[in-house]
């Protein structure tokens, strides 16, 4: 089969592989499609934490089962899926008391381990999460809406505070939408025409600089460390900074102000426990995911067309259709 793997950063090379061999709890799974996400990009760039190389990116991935052992999840050959790419050890510390997202021996799918830029793909069946109405496209956006969501629980949002969302990417879009039907009145702060064009079309409040109004609860899904370290600024008294994105190296702030105001400074890392809700709300209509695609390509387009992505100007979600003729 067909797969794409970034040899080092900045070179994707194209290779042909037989299937790797299925564990007895792993399901056989056929990828239909891709995200394409900021650690992808920033992988490529060579400027991605927690990364080594040769990689086979993808852990955003709308897939469809065509293997399952026998299992207490009700996963069978044919259901279309989601995949949890976040593969926890069971022992540790944080595994123990409910927090399997910041295992001490996590491997992520697409990151720690090869992920989903090829045909076929084996997931433990415990990462798999179905649904019978959600098209390939949705299911490959449950994974970046669920960094979203769990910041959003990090946050303990609630009705009417006031939340302001540092940054409009992907990630700062899902923490927009959670934190919309958490109730807050929400706004986002964000350089970019374009990308506050987009955000204001959930219904949001759209900032080119900073104003006067101090948040309750502040998400920075910036990844850039002075935005990271201003936005100590813009919380309120007694509110709370969830730190979404990541950065390489260290981070800065005034000590007298986190602690004049009493500040909670939070990390935010994947999601916990988030995918069923997600696909609901998808189901359901809470969610509108179809507004988030902006650009596609194809499986064997990715070596040639991927450098340039990151400069398309309108740039929200790439997604990568991967074929039958990549098998």
């Amino acid at each position: 089969m067909r797969q794409i793997v970034l040899a080092q950063p900045g070179d994707f090379r194209e290779e042909h592989a037989p299937a790797p061999p299925r564990q007895p709890d792993e399901a056989l799974v056929r990828i239909h499609r891709v995200g394409v996400c900021g650690t992808d990009l920033h992988a490529f760039d060579g400027h991605q934490p927690f990364f080594s190389y040769p990689r086979i990116l993808g852990h955003e991935l709308g897939v469809e089962v065509v293997e399952a052992p026998p299992n207490d999840r009700g996963i069978r050959a044919g259901d279309r899926c989601a995949v949890e790419p976040y593969i926890n050890c069971g022992d540790c510390h944080p595994c123990g008391i409910g927090r399997p997202n910041c295992c001490e021996r996590l491997r992520v799918i697409g990151v720690h381990v090869d992920g989903g830029m090829r045909p076929f793909l084996n997931v433990p069946v415990r990462l798999l999460h179905k649904s019978e109405w959600l098209s390939p496209d949705q299911l490959a956006l449950v994974e970046t809406l669920g960094i979203g969501a769990h910041a959003v629980q990090r946050a303990a949002l609630r009705q009417g505070e006031e939340a302001l969302v540092i940054g409009a990417g992907p990630i700062g879009l899902g923490v927009l939408q959670f934190a919309k039907a958490a109730g807050a009145n929400v706004r986002v702060l964000e350089r970019l025409q374009s990308r506050r064009n987009f955000a204001a079309r959930f219904g949001v409040d759209t900032l080119a600089e900073p104003d006067d109004l101090l948040a309750d609860a502040v998400f920075d899904a910036t990844g850039n460390p002075a935005a990271m370290e201003a936005s100590f600024e813009r919380v309120a008294h007694a509110g709370r900074l969830v730190f979404v994105g990541l950065v390489q190296g260290s981070l800065s702030f005034e000590d007298p102000l986190f602690h004049r105001r009493e500040m909670t400074l939070l990390a935010s890392r994947n999601s916990l426990g988030e995918f069923p809700r997600i696909i609901k709300m998808i189901e359901d209509g809470t969610i509108d995911t179809s507004p988030w695609i902006t650009n596609r390509l194809r499986l064997r387009e990715v070596p040639s067309v991927f450098s340039g992505l990151s400069k398309q100007p309108d740039l929200v979600k790439a997604l990568i259709e991967v074929e039958d003729s990549d098998a």
